[in-house]
């Protein structure tokens, strides 16, 4: 009997393995990796409500999300380098004035 814990030691322990077990799943704190509590709860909750399989195809969907505007502003910035390019190669006329 002397192996056992008395019944509010054995609880406390028990109490601390779960809350490391919880903080272990949501992510490093604010002080290790700059997370606010919003956001460390954000993603615990996550992680909680979405299986990994579906956290895997949100995540390649945000992607392709970013990719498409990727895309999109591609085109605009050539368009504007082309707009530049061809006021750049008007000729100007020199008008001389007397």
């Amino acid at each position: 009997m002397t192996d056992q814990l008395p019944p509010q030691e054995g609880r406390s322990a028990e109490l601390e393995a779960r809350i490391a077990e919880l903080e272990r799943r949501s992510g490093p704190s604010s002080d290790e990796g700059g997370r606010s509590g919003i956001e460390t709860a954000f993603w615990a909750a996550l992680h909680t409500i979405f299986p990994q399989e579906a956290r895997k195809h949100l995540k390649v969907a945000g992607k392709e999300q970013l990719l498409a505007a990727r895309v999109y502003l591609d085109k605009w910035i050539d368009r504007l380098d082309k707009q530049e390019a061809e006021q750049a190669s008007r000729p100007h006329e020199k008008i001389d004035i007397e």
